[in-house]
């Protein structure tokens, strides 16, 4: 077989008669068959071508200097950290950029300098998302739409904010988590002229009014679609502004708890505008959610807690993803690792990797870190806790704060004591104290931060799903939660792959006959298991 060119595919989309040029002369026709549920794969028509404020708690603080919260910076190098840097709300500040711009609230703008350069360096490592924006600025194929973002607010996020403005998105932008901000990225974002409303620490009703803030833009500005990342925006959308909400052109959705949300309203006949599932895509799962965790679990707990992994007792609750990822990292730092699953092919794959398959309920007293990565609630429970032992550290790699049941350790006879950022101690009457790192959030986007190469493949399925469903005729997708087809999700990986000076075989035309493929892809069937 021949050596394939190195250079990257470029893509049109071609729908009922009329091409949305993306990036491409051979057709290659996608309709593939219908899958299970509610899930449809979509039919598409790809022609591809060579080019080269925190509410007050009573706590017993204790003092920190500098240079030691500088050291535990949730992934970010300048004040992040600092949750309570003057004590005034951003929201009772009175903030314009440098250009008279004032629609928009962060914690400082005068920290947008720092942001910009944690930017550019993402950038370095972004290069799939960097080479869609650089191919399809000019056609500019979001043109139009104006999308109302609630993802973490990150230097890679911000790439994919800037990506979205130059293929001619209007975009207003807010966190999905109350933690993971990081306040000169959302102060660089907003000095660039883009509405960001987010702050590290917010409290839960800051949370929801930056939301609404986002939906609700200067002179009746009113989103046509929605970036989601745990589907809150698409919550509060369909419960308070059911108006606007009808005008949704489509909406992607990142994380496990948002597309079970979308599930749940499609299954009740109540989704009434399309949405893409990115969760579930090849190029998610297997690359975002598998190595980013891998590598941001460790980061995450030995800056919030300095441990040593070596001979620890350690319990991973959730063999998907995400628990992969966390139980390849700690054992290869020579952690002793049992699992708990619910699902039995999910166990014996933790089986056959020398796991320990336990319920938690067994080995909770011996335990030194438990760790939630399940997408359910009520994982880890009060009772639970009752029996953990001293200096047990307790965290969350799931999206939402549901798993780790954190409302009932909120009670008088437990004292909470703030270590240092996102680090708590909850001490029982007895002395017995525990290890609460961000308050049952994401621990890594709370306490460290995620690589950027993997968030770059994520990004770059995210702005593809929204520029499908923004440019689809009427008609092409009904009221239900679709899959992006296996082709898009190749293409992604190819805009990847010369990052490692990657260089693919080609198929013979007798080989691809062999096959039953077309020689430009999609290269497995739908029912394919990576």
């Amino acid at each position: 077989m021949a050596a394939k060119s190195d250079s990257v595919p470029h893509i049109t989309i071609t729908m009922n008669g009329s091409s949305k040029s993306l990036l491409a002369d051979t057709p290659v026709v996608m309709n593939g068959p219908e899958t299970s549920g509610d899930i449809r794969e979509i039919d598409a028509k790809i022609q591809f071508k060579d080019i080269a404020t925190k509410k007050k708690r009573v706590t017993r603080s204790r003092s920190l200097s500098q240079s030691s919260t500088d050291s535990y910076s949730s992934g970010s190098y300048s004040d992040s950290f600092s949750d309570e840097e003057d004590g005034i709300s951003p929201r009772e500040k009175t903030q314009t950029n440098s250009h008279g711009f004032r629609d928009f609230c962060v914690k400082n703008i005068n920290q947008c300098e720092f942001g910009r350069r944690e930017i550019e360096i993402a950038e370095q490592e972004m290069p799939g998302l960097m080479a869609l924006r650089k191919r399809a600025e000019s056609e500019k194929p979001l043109s139009g739409a104006r999308i109302v973002g609630c993802t973490h607010i990150t230097a890679q996020s911000a790439v994919l904010v800037e990506t979205l403005a130059s293929l001619g998105a209007d975009i207003r932008w807010c966190a999905c988590n109350i933690y993971s901000t990081q306040n000169e990225v959302a102060a660089a974002v907003s000095e660039a002229g883009y509405s960001v409303y987010a702050w590290k620490g917010e409290s839960e009703e800051d949370f929801w009014w930056c939301i609404e803030k986002c939906i609700s833009g200067n002179n009746g500005w009113s989103p046509n679609m929605i970036l989601d990342d745990g589907g809150d925006a698409t919550h509060i959308m369909f419960k308070k502004h059911p108006d606007k909400f009808k005008n949704i052109k489509g909406i992607v959705e990142e994380s496990v708890t948002g597309v079970h949300r979308l599930y749940q309203l499609s299954k009740n006949g109540k989704l009434t505008v399309p949405a893409m599932n990115v969760n579930d895509s090849v190029t998610k799962t297997k690359f975002d959610t598998l190595y980013s965790c891998r590598e941001s679990i460790i980061d995450g707990l030995k800056r919030t807690t300095d441990v040593m992994f070596a001979g620890k007792h350690v319990v991973v609750c959730g063999y998907g993803e995400v628990g992969k990822g966390c139980c390849a990292a700690l054992k290869g730092l020579g952690a002793i690792v049992y699992v708990t699953e619910i699902d039995p092919i999910c166990a014996l794959q933790a089986c056959m990797e020398g796991f320990r398959m336990v319920r938690l309920e067994e080995v909770i007293k011996y335990m030194d870190i438990i760790i939630t990565c399940t997408g359910n609630k009520n994982v880890v429970t009060r009772q639970h806790l009752d029996r953990v032992k001293n200096g047990c550290i307790v965290c969350n790699m799931g999206h939402s704060n549901t798993e780790i049941d954190v409302a009932s350790l909120r009670t008088p006879e437990l004292t909470w004591e703030r270590v240092r950022s996102q680090v708590d101690h909850v001490i029982w009457p007895d002395g017995k104290r525990i290890l609460l790192l961000a308050e049952g959030r994401l621990v890594n986007l709370s306490c460290s931060s995620v690589p950027s190469f993997v968030v770059s493949i994520t990004s770059t399925t995210q702005a593809l799903a929204l520029i499908e469903l923004f440019n689809a005729p009427p008609g092409r997708y009904k009221q239900d939660v679709y899959l992006l087809p296996k082709k898009m999700d190749e293409y992604v990986a190819s805009l990847h792959l010369p990052a490692f000076d990657a260089h693919l075989t080609e198929l013979s035309e007798s080989q691809a006959k062999y096959l039953g493929l077309n020689k430009a892809g999609p290269f497995k069937p739908n029912y394919y298991r990576y």
